[in-house]
């Protein structure tokens, strides 16, 4: 048994943070921004008293709309999130409770940009086991909590949104989710893309705020080159143990951490741009809402039809990076 999506939805705040806005904040410009990352704007949620579950419940509620079921149905919800509401309850048990999902337990995954995708993973098997009929992954995050607008380095990358999936065992032999590999390097990873503060190291206080530990910590151009040979490569071994090649991939469906990251990663792939999914000069890195935002405009676009052939990729701290290859049922 396979698991399939049936069902995508996406969530973007409505307050747009534009380059020409960052300009009154940093020393920087929109034409940098946009020859080193490619992005031209992001969204954010401005509302103090809205965090990561108020975007996921918008998206569980558009899940079970489109879909056409209630809430009742769903047994299991994951969220992927680097940004909580609180480290707990989890993010997933307040979603449960913003839908009514009486039926479902709940849990969070934390694996940064690649929480998606290891959320996906791990939802599939509960659904391929058969133990489970309709489970809800969600990836969000609320990147604007964390980060500090008088840092050039990541406060132009990130921004707010969530997107997610519902999965069900595939009713069309060959399809749903076929192939994933998933992989960690701490030893490589831990020191270059992180957030030093709030956890049980180094506990808020004031000296943590005063270093600003509780902001997203990013070596840039060692994240960069590893970000583009790890989902290079996962690609790679995707399409090989699959026996794919460049031409029968409908969709590259990568991280949106940075166009050039997305580019470089597609040249070494062979894959025609006209392949790949690109929205990061709309949104920004939304961390784990990227691949399912993705989805779900493909969705919305049409131009996801039974036997597509998407090959997703992601990569992010700890670093975490993984690839999934799905045929559209």
């Amino acid at each position: 048994m396979k698991a399939a999506i049936t069902a995508t939805a996406k969530y973007l705040p409505a307050n747009i943070l534009s380059n020409h806005d960052l300009e009154l904040m940093l020393e920087t410009n929109d034409e940098w921004i946009r020859s080193r990352t490619g992005i031209s704007e992001r969204r954010i949620l401005k509302d103090p008293e809205k965090a990561t579950s108020f975007m996921c419940g918008e998206v569980a509620r558009q899940l079970l709309e489109k879909r056409g079921i209630t809430a009742s149905e769903i047994e299991l919800i994951i969220v992927a999130t680097m940004t909580p509401d609180m480290l707990f309850p989890s993010t997933a048990c307040l979603v449960q409770s913003i839908i009514g999902a009486d039926n479902a337990w709940a849990f969070d995954l934390n694996a940064a940009c690649s929480g998606f995708l290891y959320a996906l993973n791990t939802a599939a098997r509960f659904i391929e086991c058969g133990t489970h009929k309709k489970v809800m992954v969600i990836g969000a995050d609320k990147m604007s909590s964390i980060i500090d607008y008088t840092d050039r380095s990541t406060a132009i990358l990130f921004g707010d949104g969530a997107g997610g999936v519902i999965l069900e065992p595939a009713t069309s032999e060959g399809c749903g989710i076929l192939d994933t590999r998933m992989y960690s390097d701490g030893a490589s990873g831990k020191n270059h893309l992180l957030m030093t503060g709030g956890g049980s190291l180094n506990p808020a206080s004031h000296e943590t705020i005063d270093k600003k530990m509780h902001y997203i910590y990013q070596d840039g151009r060692q994240v960069f080159k590893s970000a583009v040979i790890a989902m290079a490569e996962v690609a790679a071994e995707i399409m090989s143990r699959n026996n794919l090649t460049a031409d029968d991939i409908d969709y590259l469906v990568p991280h949106q951490a940075n166009q050039r990251i997305i580019s470089a990663t597609a040249e070494r792939m062979g894959v025609d741009e006209s392949k790949v999914m690109s929205n990061v000069a709309m949104y920004g890195n939304t961390t784990a809402g990227t691949i399912p935002i993705c989805l779900a405009e493909l969705d919305e676009q049409q131009k996801l039809h039974s036997g597509s052939n998407l090959v997703l990729v992601s990569f992010g701290a700890g670093y975490t990076w993984g690839g999934i290859y799905v045929k559209w049922q």
